[in-house]
């Protein structure tokens, strides 16, 4: 039973993660309903800019180790973004509504960049984070097996569940939230009514990326290393997740994904690990067959 529930207190990093994403992932699909690899690239991006400038500032300006991940995080927040916001004016806002298949290919290029791009800046080496705030916190004290998480797994499981509540007040609150579900709704209908579709497009695209590089940074200080091939897992999970979840709708998007992160977790205590990705891709595979939708064409 103890055993069972240090599980379950593992699996609530991981929905906080995996919920984060999916929510930023939403905000973006809603306006355009294309499927895009960019986001998940940009998550590995994000984590991968963090590690090597804080690499840089403890090695190279010997800054202390909270400047040196601050000094990471900054630069992994400013690259991201700008990264981010480029792609979505230049490369996917004119292919957005164009078709499905030239968008992945598109993004699918935009992750090929980005991918090459942080291998040449750390020139083809791995680095890793020191270890930090890995002190536990007991939730259950039994002497013989204590349920715990670290400082660092609670604190990024609160912040990414802020985020996810913040941004849901702010779309559904806010006037920028309205121009947002407007466009996500009835494009056509939201610029007969004064909206510019464009403006709110490169907003939600924005938006996607800073919530992205937000959830690469916590991932690497957790992790303390990120490689694309990470970041292209959770993006491709995101993705489905997203698709079961409500791709248009982000706080469903959030809650699916945090029970399909409840989910591996589990699988990971009690099931063979190296069959993990394939059992969950198979599920969602699975739940997306039963549950699609075909529109009856006149």
């Amino acid at each position: 039973m103890l055993y069972f529930l240090q599980q379950l207190a593992n699996a609530v990093p991981i929905a906080a993660l995996y919920a984060a994403l999916a929510f930023g992932y939403a905000i973006a699909f809603a306006v355009t309903r294309r499927a895009d690899l960019t986001y998940g690239a940009l998550f590995a991006f994000s984590g991968q800019m963090f590690v090597l400038f804080a690499d840089f500032g403890w090695n190279r300006l010997w800054l202390v180790l909270p400047a040196a991940l601050g000094l990471g995080a900054a630069a992994a927040l400013s690259f991201s973004v700008g990264a981010g916001l480029v792609a979505g004016r230049y490369v996917m806002r004119p292919l957005a509504f164009s078709s499905a298949n030239t968008v992945v290919v598109a993004s699918l290029g935009c992750l090929l960049v980005l991918m090459e791009a942080a291998r040449l800046a750390s020139e083809t080496r791995s680095l890793w984070l020191p270890p930090f705030l890995n002190g536990n916190i007991v939730f259950w004290d039994d002497p013989r097996f204590p349920v715990t998480l670290t400082v660092i797994q609670l604190g990024n499981t609160v912040l990414m569940a802020a985020l996810v509540a913040a941004g849901h007040w702010y779309l559904t609150h806010s006037r920028a939230g309205r121009f947002w579900r407007a466009v996500s709704e009835d494009r056509g209908a939201a610029a007969l009514c004064g909206v510019d579709a464009a403006t709110v497009y490169i907003a939600a695209y924005g938006a996607a990326s800073l919530i992205a590089a937000v959830c690469g940074i916590l991932a690497a200080s957790y992790y303390g290393n990120m490689d694309f091939g990470t970041g292209l897992t959770f993006g491709v999970k995101v993705l489905f997740i997203a698709a079961i979840g409500g791709q248009a709708s982000p706080l469903y998007a959030a809650l699916g994904a945090a029970g399909i992160g409840l989910l591996e977790t589990l699988w990971s205590a009690y099931g063979p690990i190296l069959w993990r990705d394939f059992a969950i891709f198979g599920f969602l595979v699975i739940v997306l067959a039963v549950t699609r939708k075909e529109k009856i064409i006149p």
